[in-house]
């Protein structure tokens, strides 16, 4: 997905190029730039009810990025549907704005006027449309949902609910954190190679480095061989190519399938990042909806 921002009044949204094509289709992805949060670093759009924030900030920051978005009828935004997210593969039809939060990680919908909404900090928002039956799903992928193969599952809820095939859908990876920051434990690769035949792939490591073990070495000797200890080396996770090749898996073209370049830890000046802003920080949020037939 090129990086291209529609921007106005500071307020930066993130398209992806195919779905914008897609004249019927309201689609994008915030970033942390042009709200009225105060906690977060300057006048930032945080759209998550976090435990820093107060609701009504939050309130103002979705009124206005649905106004940017362009998801009004008339002075009213369009009804927005989101989800007490938990790492997993629960995968919700609407057709209508539920009476209560839902609790999962995906969202579908055929219906016209109804906005789904996913929150991310470092995580992966996908977002699929299928061009044919004009229906759409959205997905958060941690790397438990990522497990759990969720937009993999998505692809069969939009099946089983629409019709849908997999080589009438678009999709879209919006940013997240990308495999230059995303350390994790060797827990987290032993269960994706139980899962994935590929897992390899996704997965590389660097040596851990300290500068005064480097300069001063003599101070690490010991009677082991090869005479100093080894340091323990990093392993870094590609997320992104790990939905990719689930999407892929399931036959979603890959010429149909965009991928942001932007990494949220690295970019924490754009985007949130749980990880790289230690667990303090906003939320953003990924939008698709059905514009309503005049």
């Amino acid at each position: 997905m090129p990086v291209k921002v529609v921007k106005k009044s500071k307020l930066v949204i993130l398209p992806s190029d195919p779905l914008a094509r897609l004249p019927w289709l309201i689609h994008g992805f915030s970033t942390r730039l042009g709200g009225f949060s105060r906690k977060y670093g300057g006048n930032s759009l945080n759209l998550g009810f976090t435990q820093h924030d107060s609701r009504a900030i939050v309130e103002r920051n979705r009124a206005a990025f649905l106004k940017t978005l362009g998801a009004m009828y008339g002075k009213h935004p369009w009804p927005l549907a989101t989800l007490r997210q938990v790492h997993s593969d629960l995968i919700h039809q609407i057709s209508e704005l539920p009476p209560d939060q839902l609790v999962g990680d995906g969202l579908i919908t055929q219906t016209p006027g109804i906005l789904l909404g996913i929150q991310t900090a470092d995580c992966l928002p996908v977002i699929l449309v299928d061009t044919k039956r004009r229906a759409v799903g959205i997905f958060h992928a941690g790397w438990r949902g990522t497990i759990k193969r969720i937009v993999e599952k998505g692809v069969g809820e939009m099946r089983r609910w629409f019709g849908t095939l997999p080589h009438d859908l678009k999709a879209a990876i919006g940013p997240g954190i990308h495999n230059c920051c995303y350390q994790v434990g060797p827990e987290v690769r032993d269960q994706f190679e139980s899962q994935f035949e590929y897992a390899s792939s996704l997965f590389h490591e660097m040596e851990e480095h300290d500068e005064v073990r480097e300069k001063y070495p003599m101070l690490f000797l010991t009677a082991r061989a090869p005479g100093h200890s080894v340091l323990p080396r990093k392993i870094f996770l590609d997320l992104s190519e790990a939905n990719r090749r689930q999407l892929l898996a399931v036959g979603v073209p890959a010429k149909d399938i965009s991928v942001s370049p932007l990494c949220t830890a690295c970019r924490s000046d754009l985007l949130f990042s749980h990880r790289a802003e230690k667990g303090t920080t906003g939320r953003m949020l990924a939008i698709a909806g059905i514009r309503k037939l005049l």
